[in-house]
């Protein structure tokens, strides 16, 4: 299947996302809105945090003839990147993943196999409520294009298996869906046993690896998968991920480097690219990268204000540390550090 796939700028999450173009123009929109719930334990993965992130999936098709069902995969992970839980959700679904920590976790929207997009979520420490955040995609029908055109914008991110590959393909997916771990590694081991040229294949092993908590049989994974495609960006993207989360900034920078070749525009790619950068205490290459990921994506990146106030503050320059710390507020007015922040910025304001 021929699909296309282009990543449009960044745009202010406040009110919209950013744009991307597949077979079909597909935009995230978020509504957010808190519920109260009361505190639960999960028996299947045994979290017990007092949150649960749900929401519900509408796909709007905008001047598109095709009826087909959508499908979409939605992945939970953690700050760091390491993944928490999967969801495929069709059209009109509700999503659900329970007994969260406060904290900052993502929540990626993949389609066939190819991210769509991404949002970054904060649950405050002070609520202990469950936290609603809908997701809306507009599908609308591919923009006319030159071959030209769209041989320069089509994406080899997408793999085409025999019938009963994909058979296999879909069930590790399942088995993934349903926390069966073991049977999504078996199914993924199988296949690219079979096919050793599926990368997609290959990445979604790593991810069922991670969920085992392997990350030495992860990383071996996502290696595999870029050793078929070396511009595969989500291998790439996890991969860097996963040597940041084990320390490997060296690792790191090699992985999210080639991810910002690839996807120059991906607001994920620059800023994990600048925080390793900062654990090989590089600071003058971190700032570059930060500040490019707070220009993709102003507000799900703030983040990166808070790593360049460290950086400042570390160097004496505590005058920009200020500006950083007051510029995240801005986008971050709930953070549950806030009064830190707010005391630091009255100490060492300049009049």
């Amino acid at each position: 299947m021929n699909v296309l796939f282009k990543l449009s700028s960044g745009l202010n999450m406040e009110t919209k996302l950013r744009t991307f173009s597949l077979s079909a123009l597909v935009v995230l929109l978020l509504c957010n809105d808190v519920v109260t719930e009361a505190q639960r334990r999960d028996p299947t993965t045994g979290r017990t945090g007092g949150f649960t992130l749900w929401g519900d999936l509408k796909v709007k098709r905008e001047g598109v003839t095709d009826d087909k069902p959508l499908t979409f995969d939605l992945l939970l992970s953690n700050r760091s990147g390491g993944l928490i839980d999967r969801q495929r959700v069709g059209d009109r679904s509700r999503y659900r993943f329970t007994n969260l920590s406060d904290g900052e976790y993502e929540i990626a929207v993949e389609y066939e196999g190819v991210e769509v997009a991404r949002t970054r979520v904060l649950l405050a420490a002070q609520t202990k409520s469950d936290y609603q955040q809908d997701i809306e995609l507009r599908w609308r029908g591919a923009p006319a294009a030159t071959a030209e055109v769209a041989k320069a914008i089509r994406a080899e991110d997408l793999y085409e298996r025999s019938p009963a590959n994909k058979a296999l393909f879909e069930k590790g997916r399942v088995a993934f869906d349903r926390k069966e771990y073991d049977q999504a590694v078996t199914s993924f081991v199988q296949l690219t046993s079979t096919d050793q040229q599926d990368f997609q294949a290959w990445s979604e092993l790593g991810t069922a690896y991670l969920a085992q908590g392997k990350p030495a049989d992860a990383e071996k994974a996502y290696a595999k998968s870029l050793a078929v495609h070396p511009k595969f960006f989500l291998a790439l993207l996890n991969l860097g991920r996963l040597r940041l989360q084990q320390k490997n900034a060296d690792g790191a920078i090699a992985a999210l480097s080639e991810a910002v070749e690839v996807r120059p525009d991906s607001p994920e790619a620059n800023y994990h690219l600048g925080e390793a950068y900062l654990q090989m205490k590089k600071g003058s290459k971190a700032v570059g990268f930060l500040y490019e990921a707070l220009k993709l994506d102003p507000i799900r990146m703030a983040d990166a204000h808070l790593l360049l106030a460290a950086l400042y503050n570390g160097a004496g320059l505590k005058d920009k540390a200020v500006t950083e710390y007051e510029e995240f507020l801005k986008k971050k007015p709930n953070y549950s550090d806030k009064k830190k922040l707010e005391q630091y910025i009255s100490q060492n304001k300049k009049p």
